[in-house]
Formats: structure tokens, C-alpha cells, sequence
């Protein structure tokens, strides 16, 4: 069995309802949103990792972007409390779900609000974005709910997009990715690498060199093949336009099963 999980929730009906804070809204083709899920989801099953799918909320439009529902270090699941009111329904079936595969869970309270893609693991150091949907008291929360495990959590402003790895996310050694243009504080990480594109922003460890990472981003991906680490390229176009990407569409639970 594979030692590597990832949760996993199939797009709703209502996908093409999603909010947006930063795009002018453009048509979303649920079809082929659907199509484009199932070839991400094979590509994480096609590089080792167990995909485990989180039971739908077809009333919450921005459901499928799972990861923004819950935040994991080592074995313990902090639930999320969605910035935006209409997604706060989506994360009963993901607690369940962490629950039975034996996390100690937490939540986060009110008022404080946490997305976990304002979340970035790097080793034991957890950057927390804090903008429109996570806020000082979520971040505060988190805080004392990992720290005592070892972590080292870092606030980082987020102003130019969305959540926090909207504009930033990690490449296997630890260096730290960005179009420069959407990233606030790129002095606040150690390394820093710019890429060409917004896309190429966003990477998924697959394991090893392998970087699940968006088809539209190709001169990123020459640049990361260029630094020995090895592209998987998938189309995510119509989840694009609603503000998601790569990191988004899964919660990888690697710490509970190395």
C-alpha cells in the first residue's frame, strides 16, 4: 500500500459559482473541471500516493479546493475556519475524514480564521499568510497548536492574492518559488527563486525530483528541469479561473505516514 495519502474532493455542480477576489469572472466548463480533476488525480496516483476522496458538499461552489479546509503537521489536523462564510460548510466532511485515519484533530475558533492556502510547510518551519482570509487570531491559533510540536511559524503578509501559496510554494530542497510581481515579502524566506509565470508558482511534491505543477506554466517548467527536478505537467485551466491551482486541489499527508 502506498505510504503516501492524499485527500481528495471530486468538483460540485456548483463549481462555476465560485468566489473570486482578484480575476473578473469567465466561463467555467464543469465537464471539463471534472475531466481535468481526474487526470490530477491519476497523476497523484501515478507517482505513489493513495488518493482518499473526501465526501462531496455539493452546495459549497469552492469545495474541491480541499486543502483550504485543514492544515496537518505531523499527526495532528487543525480544521480550518474559512475566511468566507459561504465556505464554511465544507469542512465537517473533511474533519471526519482526518479523524478516521487517526489524527489528533483541532479547530480553529471563532473570531479567528485560518485557510490552509495561506498554509506553507517547509520542514518544520510553517509560513502562514495573513490577508483577506486568515486573520491575526487564526494565525495566533495555529501557533499554539504546532509550535508545541516543534514547529517554527512564520506570518507573512498577503495583499496581491488570494492565499498565501496563491503567490508562493517550495521546491523539494527548500527553496521557495514566486512570480515576483504577486509576492509581498519575499525577504521573509531564506531562498528565493523567481519564476516566469504566475503558474509555475505552484508546485506539488510528488516525491523525489517529480513536480506536479500546471500545463499553462512551460517556461517554469524548463527552469525547474534546468535545476535537475523533473516537471509533471497537468492542465488545470478551468479551476485557473476561479483562483485555484495545483497546491489547492488535494491535502497531502505525507507526516503521517514517513
Amino acid at each position: 500500500m502506498p505510504s503516501k495519502k492524499a485527500l481528495i474532493r471530486r468538483p460540485g455542480p456548483r463549481l462555476a459559482e465560485g468566489l473570486l477576489t482578484h480575476l473578473e469572472r469567465s466561463p467555467v466548463d464543469v465537464a471539463l473541471a471534472l475531466r481535468q480533476w481526474e487526470a490530477y488525480v491519476a497523476a497523484l496516483d501515478a507517482h505513489g500516493w493513495e488518493t482518499l476522496e473526501v465526501q462531496p458538499t455539493d452546495d459549497c461552489p469552492d469545495s474541491v479546493f480541499v486543502e483550504d479546509a485543514v492544515v496537518v503537521f505531523r499527526n495532528v489536523a487543525l480544521i480550518a475556519r474559512p475566511g468566507a462564510d459561504a465556505r464554511r460548510g465544507e469542512t465537517p466532511g473533511v474533519e471526519e475524514t482526518v479523524t478516521r485515519l487517526g489524527c489528533s484533530v483541532n479547530r480553529i475558533r471563532e473570531p479567528g480564521t485560518l485557510d490552509g492556502g495561506d498554509v506553507l510547510k517547509i520542514g518544520d518551519t510553517i509560513y502562514v499568510g495573513r490577508g483577506g482570509r486568515t486573520n491575526a487570531e487564526g494565525v495566533r491559533q495555529l501557533r499554539a497548536v504546532f509550535e508545541p510540536l516543534g514547529a517554527r511559524v512564520v506570518a507573512v503578509p498577503v495583499a496581491r492574492v488570494l492565499h498565501l501559496k496563491s503567490a508562493v510554494t517550495a521546491l523539494p530542497d527548500g527553496t521557495v518559488i514566486g512570480y515576483e510581481p504577486l509576492v509581498d515579502s519575499a525577504s521573509l524566506f531564506p531562498r528565493f527563486l523567481p519564476v516566469p509565470e504566475e503558474p509555475g508558482a505552484h508546485v506539488v511534491l510528488l516525491g523525489g525530483t517529480k513536480l506536479l505543477m500546471a500545463s499553462s506554466a512551460p517556461k517554469s517548467a524548463e527552469l525547474f528541469a534546468d535545476l535537475g527536478f523533473d516537471p509533471v505537467p497537468v492542465d488545470i485551466s478551468e479551476f485557473e479561473k476561479l483562483e485555484g491551482c495545483v497546491t489547492c486541489l488535494s491535502v497531502r499527508l505525507r507526516e503521517l505516514y514517513a
